[in-house]
């Protein structure tokens, strides 16, 4: 017999030794524990063995999913609860087979995020009462709680916040104390306690009863299901527009005719998006955990993450089984496609670190045997984040994959999203995060990129989610013209959608991103006095961090004198053409068809209403062809400037449209060939004006225009603008003189006290004037209604735009969601999800958090409802009292319905 204690003592002759003496045993050889899935029932045995498909397939479907683990069956259920009924699935084995027969099936309902823990959600209502009641089944749901194991105050901290955004969603929870915890797990080592979170109805799921019973559900509405029908090349056709088109599925048992495909192959997916010429950017990794005999007195306890041990303890009948997120998980090179109901060799050298950390939770371990081993192969990304929605390059081709392990807890919300996606082109909720249009690669198919990122988020994938965290990985891919500049003036760099962008000022001096190490694993050398990772790791709090004063100053001497932004990482397109304007007014909900020489803010929504993205856009005339400035075109033109971090998704959100409209016009990246500063602050136009040839003056140089000027001898673009709430001015300067103009602005702005500042100033600065970041307060599942930005609807014109109609029908039912701003009295730090109280009842939770620094007070927003359901006025805000709830303690808040930063907007246009 194989025992937990033989695996340490096998392993340490190469691996540091365990935290103490392992128990002696006899077997010199190590642990041989056989290679078995710990569930009564899998789908292997069943189906037919002749390799021939269970039934042929159909000629045409309405959709085609690939893959029958957990995403398939799910997305094919949803899609038959929509009404999708010719919908066909495509397993190449039989169901479960890839990844989902040996996972895990743990399901905890807490997330620092509020989309997964609706996402969350509806899976524990799919497979817990939805599909029991719709079928009769029992899907081997088993409700028996979840234990999240905090050994020290940061992690019980975050915990807390997970806590307090669970009172939003009606999600049970409670911080224990260690004897608390005892109490509830009596075999339970708390010596090294510092408290824990206890979820009751967390729980875990049984992969075949889950995915046998949603295949009998969605066959009973019409789905066609059909194993051992290998998919072995996709049809791609042009339309007359050059728009690549999903045109049919080939298997090896006849092609049907499809619009849509969808991928939820797994760790297969890249296989299957290059049959379409799509990339699909997902790595194959071993994923392990162990089976231990019987444990007298485990029966009924919760299932147990123990974060800082990197281990998870899940309840199997009257047994454990071990698993965990290890510092050097193993690459699965070569994927194979005849790969079936398979598991790997267990590495005891790679996974001993778990053993440990069990043995130290639960001791009863070290004296228990190991009934089997499971290692299989799962698929990991760059994020930790699935894959999902329509793929940029091939229309109807849709992913369902790269679920990081969590297929099975995460697919029921994510394979509704996923179905409403499908049929009305958009999820309901905000899948932003997990949509594939937000995922660019640095380099077309860069292998090592994927690799060294998908590597750092498993190996962090139980750490602290702290708010100001940077990766290390895949770091300095894309460098502005100003980089090795701001560098050597301390620049701490932030990594977003693979540039670096400024995020704040070290007086430290320089804090170079050095190439990965891989944390040491893989026999390489750690970095040593890595000054970036110790300044990362100075901020590993959930209070003020130790730069908050370096922050501080950046933000004061904007107000008060001037800051020079880099902001070169923005998205810079021309939208151009015949039929640029016609575009522009249906694309864009504020009325941007103006003179040339205006710049107008506005957004871009959806069919829902929701908006897509926040920007600015300025109407431009015909320029130099060789011209990055003002590139030469026919018909009418337009320039955009969007955030860097969501260009991608901007990129294809646009193209999308103008494909669905076919429409006469282009649409022209200059993101690399463009970089970008702004000059903010009550002295900039003094600066400015001995820097640009043009008169600044608010009669000569309004605010929200542009133009073409010269700055130190070089052809720009100055705009009028401020994303911060002070006079300033942008300047987009071609990428070859940027390191000039700058040295010129700051050279002018020294005797002025100008300062370089960063995002993290800029975060604070914005939230303090109440503009939007998106994606944080602004999402696609916010209206311009209810983010209060009805002004940027054209509503007053008879122009129709995208998104018009919803947002028609909101303003004519009432808004029944509102964002507010709350300051607090009390200096205490807050990032988003805090609940927030008024009059005693949850409405609604922070989006975004941050200090102002100039009315000295934390300031949130977060959107709120009315409890009894009615509509959310202004009054309704007004008339209440507020409580923000941080980490389980309440603080009392102010609503306020303007900005408590410069309510008038006089700053901005030069009143002071």
């Amino acid at each position: 017999m194989s025992y937990v204690s033989c695996a340490l003592r096998a392993a340490a002759p190469r691996l540091p030794a365990p935290w103490r003496n392992p128990r002696p045993f006899s077997s010199a050889t190590g642990p041989t524990a056989k290679k078995s899935v710990p569930y009564q029932k899998t789908l292997k045995e069943e189906g037919p063995e002749s390799g021939e498909p269970s039934r042929p397939p159909p000629s045409s479907a309405e959709v085609v999913v690939v893959g029958g683990g957990s995403l398939g069956c799910q997305t094919t259920y949803h899609l038959t609860k929509l009404g999708v009924t010719n919908v066909v699935l495509l397993e190449r084995d039989r169901l479960t087979s890839g990844t989902t027969w040996h996972t895990a099936g743990l399901l905890w309902q807490l997330r620092p995020s509020d989309v997964e823990v609706e996402l969350l959600a509806h899976t524990r209502d799919v497979v817990s009462r939805d599909l029991p009641a719709e079928t009769g089944l029992h899907t081997g749901w088993v409700e028996n709680g979840g234990l999240f194991i905090a050994s020290n105050k940061q992690r019980l901290d975050e915990y807390k916040r997970l806590m307090s955004l669970g009172k939003v969603y009606g999600v049970e929870s409670y911080v224990l104390t260690p004897s608390q915890t005892k109490d509830l797990y009596p075999l339970m080592n708390i010596d090294d306690l510092y408290g824990t979170l206890y979820v009751p109805k967390d729980g875990t799921m049984d992969p075949a009863g889950t995915c046998s019973t949603l295949a009998r559900a969605a066959t009973a509405r019409g789905a066609t299901i059909i194993e051992n029908c290998p998919v072995t090349g996709i049809q791609v056709r042009a339309d007359d527009f050059g728009v690549k088109r999903v045109y049919a599925v080939e298997t090896a048992h006849g092609t049907i005719q499809t619009p849509c495909v969808v991928n939820c192959a797994g760790v297969w997916a890249r296989a299957l998006g290059r049959l379409a010429g799509v990339h699909v950017p997902l790595v194959g990794m071993h994923h392990a955990y162990v089976v231990t005999e019987r444990i007298e007195g485990i029966q009924n306890m919760p299932n147990v993450r123990d974060h800082d041990a990197s281990v998870y303890l899940r309840l199997q009948g009257d047994a454990l089984s071990v698993g965990g997120y290890e510092s050097n998980p193993i690459f699965w090179e070569k994927v194979s496609e005849k790969f079936a109901f398979g598991l790997f060799d267990l590495d005891w050298d790679v996974f001993m670190q778990h053993i440990e950390g069990a043995i130290n939770r639960v001791p009863v371990l070290e004296k228990t045997g190991i009934k089997s081993t499971v290692c299989g192969p799962e698929s990991f990304t760059a994020d930790h984040k699935p894959l999902m929605g329509e793929a940029p390059e091939v229309r109807g081709f849709f992913l369902g994959c790269g679920f990081n392990s969590a297929g099975m807890m995460l697919g029921g919300g994510c394979g509704r999203e996923l179905a409403h996606w499908i049929i009305h082109g958009r999820p309901e909720k905000d899948m932003y995060g997990y949509d594939i249009r937000q995922v660019i690669l640095p380099v077309p198919d860069n292998n090592r990129w994927i690799r060294e990122r998908s590597h750092e988020s498993y190996a962090k994938n139980y750490s602290v989610v702290f708010p100001h965290d940077e990766p290390l990985a895949g770091r300095n891919v894309r460098k502005d013209p100003l980089h090795e500049e701001l560098l050597r003036q301390g620049c701490v760099f932030q990594e977003r959608h693979g540039w670096e962008r400024p995020g704040w000022f070290s007086p430290g001096g320089a804090a170079p991103v050095l190439d990965y190490d891989y944390y040491g694993a893989y026999g390489r050398e750690r970095h040593k006095d890595y000054t970036y990772n110790r300044l990362l790791g100075d901020e590993y709090t959930f209070d003020f961090p130790p730069h908050h004063d370096v922050i501080k100053n950046e933000c004061l001497t904007c107000r008060n004198a001037l800051a020079l932004f880099d902001m070169s990482y923005f998205g810079k397109f021309y939208l151009v053409g015949p039929e640029a304007t016609k575009a522009a007014n249906w694309l864009f909900s504020a009325d941007v068809s103006k003179a040339p020489g205006s710049t107008v803010y506005t957004c871009m929504l959806n069919k829902q209403g929701g908006v897509e993205s926040d920007l600015t856009v300025s109407r431009i005339s015909p320029g130099d062809p060789a011209s990055p400035l003002a590139p030469a075109f026919e018909g009418d033109g337009y320039y955009l400037a969007i955030g860097g971090a969501v260009a991608q998704h901007n990129w294809s959100h646009i193209t999308s449209v103008l494909q669905d409209m076919k429409l006469q016009c282009k649409l022209l990246d200059c993101s690399e060939e463009l970089g970008m500063m702004s000059i903010q602050g009550p002295l900039s136009r003094v600066v400015l004006q001995e820097v640009l040839d043009t008169d600044l003056s608010n009669e000569a140089f309004p605010f929200s225009t542009h133009k073409i000027t010269t700055a130190a001898g070089c052809t720009v673009r100055a705009m009028r603008l401020s994303f911060v709430g002070e006079m300033g001015w942008e300047l987009h300067v071609p990428k070859a003189d940027c390191v000039k103009v700058y040295r010129a602005v700051m050279q002018a702005g020294a005797r002025h006290g100008i300062t370089n500042a960063g995002y993290r100033a800029i975060d604070s600065l914005s939230i303090e004037k109440g503009y939007r970041h998106w994606h944080a307060d602004l999402r696609t599942d916010d209206t311009p209604l209810e983010a209060g930005l009805a002004f940027t609807c054209k509503l007053k014109s008879s122009i129709p735009f995208l998104g018009r109609e919803a947002v028609e029908a909101q303003k004519a039912k009432g808004i029944f969601r509102r964002l507010v701003c709350f300051t607090t009295d009390e200096k205490v730090p807050m990032f988003g999800l805090e609940a927030v109280w008024r009059d005693g009842k949850v409405v609604g939770h922070i989006r975004r958090a941050d200090f102002g620094f100039a009315i000295d007070k934390t300031i949130a927003y977060g959107y709120i409802r009315d409890p009894e359901g009615g509509p959310v006025s202004l009054d309704f805000v007004k008339s209440g009292s507020y409580e923000l709830e941080r980490m389980g303690v309440t603080y009392s808040a102010q609503a306020h319905t303007k900005s408590p930063f410069d309510p008038d907007n006089k700053r901005v246009k030069g009143f002071y």
